[in-house]
């Protein structure tokens, strides 16, 4: 048995090693997130550097960062290697550009929220966050939004 074989681990071992279910592994796996060889007998099996790309994943994941563009970012590394540290400097810088503007986002949220409060929706006109800049004015006279998004 060669020596990456002996290293390999388990599903049920990467799971328990790296605090992550064994469907959300199989999901990350079908994803293209992670890749598993396979032994005779068919069972997965996954290289050791497996655990940093989850940490990555997690890590990303809990900033907010969509599987999508964490996918694009793995995908982006030179045959599909596991990120190094100046890899994930790059990544990071990239997704907290992705962060300040969606805290930014959020912030005129609530910002909107705030002018919002005690009109009750009764002026969809003034409504910043229905009807920013009255901008449904253009689209003539009636009820524009009901039904949407509902």
């Amino acid at each position: 048995m060669p020596d990456a074989q002996k290293q390999a681990l388990s599903v049920g071992e990467l799971a328990r090693r790296s605090g992550v279910s064994v469907s959300a592994l199989h999901f990350y796996e079908q994803r293209g997130l992670i890749r598993s060889s396979r032994t005779a007998g068919n069972q997965r099996r996954y290289a050791r550097e497996t655990l940093r790309r989850l940490a990555v994943i997690k890590a990303a994941q809990h900033t907010g960062i969509p599987l999508a563009d964490i996918l694009d970012a793995f995908s982006a590394l030179p045959d599909a290697r596991t990120p190094t540290a100046a890899d994930w400097r790059t990544l990071s810088t990239q997704w907290r550009a992705q962060l300040n503007q969606r805290i930014d986002e959020l912030l005129q949220l609530r910002d909107d929220l705030d002018g919002c409060i005690g009109c009750g929706c009764l002026s969809l006109k003034a409504c910043p966050l229905r009807n920013p800049g009255d901008c449904l004015s253009e689209e003539g006279p009636g009820a524009h939004l009901m039904g949407e998004h509902e």
